[in-house]
């Protein structure tokens, strides 16, 4: 951290590089702690479904591939690209959480190069603010309430012109004062994640930095940040005159990105694809071509993909979660269109399901969890989506595929939506008259 004269009390600043060392600190404290995390859970006030501290750590991990590569040394660029790879890279309620968390903080510093500490930490107060939007409906969820208790410390701390390692302090000291007497998993992911961000700041970290080699992974069963990273970048453009072909193109792109798009369109040729880098794809088309219409859309924000007109073979498609082969075959015979596979223990990241609903299948889709798990997976898609996706809970497998068989594709959105909800009301009743 560096000291300048401004208006704060203490003068003191808040750089990109300190920004990077607490994001590595949340993620290293995250995987000293997430087993602990994951055992919380029976034990925990409030219902969990999955692991929710594989969930956030696979989450912090998505946020942390970035800064290998990351050149924006301004801690509003830093910040932005970190919460746009974790929005995108979040898995399972409790990783959707922690990446609004993430957001937060970059909108409180997005155009700064440094912060001070009033700046920090009302960008702080930011991060919590998205989370508890994150759950409007659930104002009393042990994380929500913890999370406006850290708020309130860390506006006292703001208040009284206290440097930033000391508004993270009072944060974990209005964090650890609020604990229930039943320690919650919410509660610990909260104060888990600012202890990161504190050694992370004080440059006590709890790992090598940015260390993804495979050995360490492996070792202990956890997944390689390399295997979440997220590609928050779609971006479009056309190529007059290509000096290669389109299987070239393809081959090319197919190694710096995904969801590869490549058309030949008379003497054009369309290019669609998503990237964390979207000036080293144009880098690259440069050498193929007259480039043109480049458009970059940042998936990541809200709405984002609404905006992205393609053309579509059907007015709307049911997407739904399969748990294995088996079960994605009668998921496809009951009527749901497209499937995605939900066979890893934390469940498809929002980046997955994006992608799956950003195909040119349909103009809308209806997105049909398995599991309460991904509720809000999903409605974080719907954030990036807009009125593109609905969204339909189900939380087995019988309410899910009774869901998929009361969609018509002939009906409306809505009619399909109030249909699903409806025959997944009627089997959950069904269950409760039977075991009384």
């Amino acid at each position: 951290m560096t000291d300048t004269i401004d208006n704060d009390n203490t003068g003191e600043m808040i750089t990109g590089n300190d920004y990077r060392r607490m994001v590595i600190g949340a993620y290293g404290e995250f995987l000293a702690e997430f087993e602990n995390i994951n055992a919380l859970k029976e034990s925990s006030t409030f219902f969990y479904s999955g692991n929710p501290g594989s969930d956030v750590l696979r989450t912090m991990g998505a946020a942390l591939i970035p800064l290998q590569e990351a050149v924006n040394e301004s801690i509003g660029g830093l910040a932005r690209r970190v919460a746009d790879a974790s929005v995108l890279g979040a898995r399972g309620n409790a990783g959707v959480l922690v990446s609004q968390i993430m957001r937060g903080l970059a909108k409180g510093l997005i155009g700064k190069y440094t912060a001070t500490s009033r700046e920090f930490g009302k960008a702080f107060q930011y991060g919590i603010l998205y989370a508890q939007k994150a759950v409007p409906d659930e104002k009393n969820r042990p994380i929500i309430v913890a999370s406006k208790v850290v708020a309130r410390g860390a506006h006292d701390a703001v208040k009284s012109g206290k440097n930033i390692s000391d508004i993270l302090m009072a944060a974990i000291k209005a964090s650890r004062e609020n604990k229930s007497d039943r320690l919650d998993c919410g509660e610990q992911i909260l104060q888990v994640f600012l202890e990161g961000c504190l050694r992370g700041l004080t440059g006590d970290l709890n790992l090598p930095p940015i260390d993804v080699s495979k050995k360490m992974y492996e070792a202990r069963g956890i997944v390689s940040p390399l295997k979440d990273k997220a590609r928050p970048y779609c971006v479009s453009f056309l190529v007059a005159n290509p000096k290669l072909s389109v299987p070239l193109i393809e081959k090319e792109l197919q190694e710096i990105g995904n969801f590869v798009v490549v058309e030949r369109r008379f003497k054009t040729i369309f290019i669609h694809v998503h990237s964390e880098h979207p000036g080293t794809i144009l880098e690259r088309a440069v050498a193929w071509g007259h480039v043109g219409e480049i458009h970059i859309n940042i998936m990541a924000e809200p709405h984002a993909m609404a905006m992205v007109q393609q053309a579509c073979i059907m007015p709307q498609a049911l997407l739904t979660v399969a748990s294995d082969e088996e079960w994605a075959h009668k998921l496809q015979e009951a009527g749901a269109m497209v499937i995605i596979d939900g066979s890893d223990p934390s469940g498809p990241s929002v980046e997955e399901i994006v992608n799956a609903a950003h195909s040119d299948i349909a103009n809308k889709y209806i997105l049909l969890t398995d599991t309460e798990h991904l509720r809000l997976v999903m409605h974080q898609v719907k954030r990036i989506m807009g009125d593109r996706v609905s969204v339909v809970v189900a939380n087995n497998h019988d309410e899910q595929i009774y869901a998929v068989r009361a969609f018509f594709p002939e009906l409306s959105v809505e009619e399909n939506v109030a249909q699903m909800r409806e025959a997944i009301r009627r089997i959950a009743q069904d269950k409760l008259n039977k075991k009384y």
